[in-house]
């Protein structure tokens, strides 16, 4: 777990005090798209969030872990839980040092990341060591190529991806999807360009 010194931390719960205190509730159109076909199982969402898409799922049926390192955010996303009327294990923890559960969830999803390049691999390893057999991750954030073609999201080249730096980095898992995908944001002349990867255990 991150400490109440860290300074990312910090920042981070200051976001989500501030600018996206009134963040959407509604979930993440890839993750609709890429899981709503799943059968309902145990999911865990890594850097969860306000909880969006992880009230969604377990409004699904399936049995959600949501792990997040801002306690404002956690916070919030208790409430969208209450409201939803669905129950949610809420974990705050460090999405590159928490030791989840090993093959023992049937979706991990990682929405949104944002890390360097380093602590983006050991959270990645993390996330895919805890995809069971026949399970499925779900990889999606900004690419870097949204950075010069693209519209919002970091403008920090280090913590953006592309497809191909996500497949490279969750061995053992088949890559059953690798692409490049685009987000319509309202009022912008342009998409957001994200990065998008689908991956199964075998078994």
């Amino acid at each position: 777990m991150t400490t109440a010194a860290d300074p990312s931390r910090e920042r981070w719960n200051r976001r989500w005090a501030g600018e996206r205190a009134n963040a959407a509730t509604t979930p993440s159109a890839f993750l609709i798209a890429e899981t709503e076909a799943l059968p309902p199982g145990r999911a865990l969402d890594v850097a969860c969030g306000a909880g969006r898409n992880a009230v969604w799922l377990a409004r699904r049926g399936w049995r959600v872990t949501g792990v997040d390192f801002s306690d404002v955010a956690l916070q919030a996303a208790r409430g969208l839980a209450t409201s939803a009327g669905v129950d949610v294990e809420w974990i705050e923890a460090d999405a590159v040092t928490w030791p989840a559960e090993s093959r023992a969830y049937d979706l991990v999803a990682i929405m949104y990341l944002q890390l360097p390049a380093a602590e983006r691999r050991a959270a990645l390893a993390r996330a895919a060591a805890a995809v069971r057999p026949g399970g499925t991750l779900l990889v999606v954030g900004h690419d870097l190529l949204n950075l010069t073609e693209g519209v919002g999201g970091p403008t920090q080249a280090d913590v953006l991806f592309t497809p191909d730096d996500v497949a490279a980095e969750i061995g053992g898992l088949v890559v059953e999807k690798s692409e490049r995908v685009r987000r319509a944001v309202e009022g912008a002349g342009r998409d957001a360009i994200d990065a998008l990867v689908r991956a199964r255990r075998p078994g």
